[in-house]
């Protein structure tokens, strides 16, 4: 398994994050769009802090499968591990493990879009009812470092934490309920859950 090497910073502005990437030189590989992903998560899983995540990305379906140091906010860029491949359907991957005994435990729903900047990869998230982020991600620590540089982002503003963390970032969320994982489903079209209070 890789180590995934990536880093948030939360709370951007998207008009100026383009404009930032734009004068540095990035290019975009692909514009904002629709993802779709089924999060699947066994009770081994829980214990190990580990998940299996299929998601349509647009333009391809990935099948994940994720492990991580620690559940709680980490301390650095290298806290997942991760084995990825592309497989050829969203809908009949999800029926394999439907099959198999492992049904999903959450259906959401994102926008994303896609920049190359050098060897770093500059994604620009939004989640239902969060403030847009960006994610930064390099086969090492230090083009990340170089990319946020490039980007003027300040690496004392770098935050590791998953999608649950950011959310608890802008939301106080109900005792016993980690956040976007709980949910059966996060779309865009849903009112916001009454576990998540705003800060």
């Amino acid at each position: 398994m890789k180590t995934e090497i990536e880093v948030k910073f939360c709370r951007i502005d998207i008009d100026d994050i383009r404009q930032r990437l734009q004068d540095a030189g990035a290019q975009r590989e692909q514009p904002l769009r629709l993802m779709r992903r089924i999060v699947i998560e066994q009770p081994h899983h829980r214990a190990e802090h580990s998940f299996i995540r299929i998601r349509d990305e647009g333009n391809k379906t990935t099948l994940t499968f994720k492990r991580r140091k620690t559940m709680d906010i980490a301390t650095d860029a290298h806290n997942t591990k991760e084995l990825e491949v592309v497989v050829s359907s969203f809908d009949d991957t999800v029926e394999i493990f439907k099959e198999a005994g492992w049904p999903p435990v959450s259906y959401q729903e994102s926008k994303r879009e896609t920049w190359k900047l050098g060897d770093a990869e500059v994604v620009i998230d939004v989640w239902p009812w969060l403030d847009p982020y960006i994610e930064i991600e390099a086969p090492t620590e230090d083009i990340v470092r170089s990319a946020a540089v490039q980007l003027g982002l300040s690496w004392e503003d770098a935050f590791y934490g998953r999608v649950e963390h950011v959310y608890r970032l802008q939301y106080e969320i109900a005792a016993g309920f980690q956040g976007p994982i709980d949910l059966e489903r996060l779309t865009f079209d849903m009112e916001l859950p009454a576990e998540f209070k705003a800060k």
